[in-house]
């Protein structure tokens, strides 16, 4: 029986919960991750931000694409994730520690005790509600040792793909309503509930990571083809951040 909508867990709404417990999605999505050109690039902005074997986090690990490639290269690896359903595919792939948690709390994991954490293909933009968004970022703070280093992907809320009229309606709410702007509801593939990704500006994502106590010390601005983009173009970004 479905789980009723007072019960979801902290910054999860229906179309989250839908998708994350949709077996068609499971079934693909590892599928899905080899023929994306942003899965590509943020293993490759990793390997640059993590350059040497360490304890790593993923938040919002999926089917444990990022636990699977640095555990192969001797890194100690653990995947945070709310879906049951992907842990269970993770665990299949992979044998490294998986934890099933909501990323708004995640008291369970020691703190300062990963030297490097990992929130990628916008899984901070699904979850609802801007103090349940800092408080994924205060968890990977935590959770990292000083001079620990952070990879965020966020999604861009004026990307032209988005079309023009939601580009449009997304200017207009950051002049108007900035405190109600960035979030973008978008018909789910696989059924279900509508899916709410929160789009960011750079400053606006910068300015979060920062406020956290984080040092953003690399910014990359990406296309939907996984290379550099501009103005328009701009997919979305890859932040690198360090705990001082």
């Amino acid at each position: 029986m479905p789980i009723p909508d007072w019960q979801l867990p902290p910054g999860v709404d229906r179309g989250l919960w839908d998708y994350l417990h949709t077996a068609d999605m499971v079934a693909g999505y590892d599928e899905q991750m080899r023929a994306s050109p942003l899965a590509l690039a943020d293993i490759a902005f990793c390997e640059r931000a993590f350059p040497t074997p360490g304890r790593l986090v993923d938040l919002g690990c999926g089917t444990g694409r990022l636990c699977a490639h640095f555990a192969a290269k001797g890194y100690d690896c653990v995947g945070v994730d709310l879906s049951e359903e992907m842990l269970a595919k993770a665990r299949a792939n992979t044998n490294v520690e998986w934890v099933n948690a909501n990323l708004v709390d995640l008291s369970a994991l020691p703190p300062a005790s990963f030297d490097y954490a990992a929130c990628l293909f916008s899984t901070l933009g699904m979850v609802r509600g801007a103090e349940n968004r800092t408080k994924v970022l205060a968890n990977a703070f935590q959770l990292l040792k000083p001079g620990g280093k952070f990879v965020l992907h966020v999604h861009n809320r004026f990307f032209r793909g988005l079309g023009l009229k939601r580009v449009l309606g997304q200017r207009l709410r950051n002049f108007l309503a900035p405190a109600r702007a960035g979030d973008i509801a978008m018909s789910q593939a696989y059924g279900g509930a509508p899916l709410t990704l929160h789009h960011f500006t750079r400053r606006i994502a910068e300015r979060l990571v920062d406020s956290m106590g984080f040092r953003v010390k690399e910014v990359s601005a990406i296309g939907t083809d996984g290379r550099p983009a501009r103005g328009g173009n701009v997919y979305g970004w890859l932040l690198l951040a360090e705990r001082p």
